[in-house]
């Protein structure tokens, strides 16, 4: 008796269980078509919330163990905690501006979490985070510190040399910038994309 090699008609394609040769040429289409990275929006929620705790606690402590005109000084005459309470912004510019700055950093804030909703690389998930952090670390000041709502002066105390005093916020918002800044010269998108490359 001759076998016929040709399927059942009557056995459908999905009782055919899939072979580990079919899984993988599956996963190599996915691949192929060009399937989307995940969104990084939680990456970039679990940064900014680590930046915002981490300055919050810092300042708090600051406050409450430097006494102003008295700094603390870490290493030799070069590292020290010193407390500087802050109106302008960073090097102390716009002093006389301060409510001005308090708007920049909402609107800041705002777009921040706007670029995150369809953010997909994790790297600009890390900077923007670092950025969204920091802004909300110095409006709290602005909000809540005296002498009033959105006029508030942010608490510095980290001290090294030459350079203005500064806290974590600042500290988060520089590296942030820094990042985001080398990620666009070298042409990575925020959707995970090289720049020119096909999608």
């Amino acid at each position: 008796m001759s076998h016929d090699p040709s399927p059942d008609p009557a056995v459908p394609d999905s009782a055919v269980p899939d072979s580990p040769e079919t899984d993988s040429a599956l996963e190599t289409d996915s691949a192929l078509a060009g399937v989307a990275p995940p969104r990084r929006m939680r990456l970039l929620i679990t940064v900014a919330a680590a930046i915002l705790v981490s300055d919050l606690v810092t300042k708090i402590l600051a406050v409450a163990y430097i006494q102003p005109g008295s700094p603390i000084w870490l290493v030799g005459d070069v590292v020290s905690l010193r407390m500087v309470r802050n109106p302008g912004a960073a090097f102390s510019m716009a002093t006389s501006m301060t409510w001005l700055l308090t708007l920049v950093a909402v609107g800041v804030v705002i777009g921040v979490v706007k670029i995150g909703r369809t953010l997909r690389s994790p790297w600009w998930a890390l900077g923007l985070g670092l950025v969204l952090g920091g802004a909300l670390g110095n409006l709290v000041d602005r909000f809540f510190r005296s002498p009033g709502v959105m006029r508030g002066h942010v608490v510095d105390f980290v001290s090294i040399g030459w350079w203005p005093v500064f806290n974590v916020a600042d500290s988060a918002i520089v590296c942030g910038a820094i990042l985001l800044v080398a990620l666009t010269v070298f042409g990575v998108e925020p959707d995970g994309r090289k720049k020119g490359a096909s999608a």
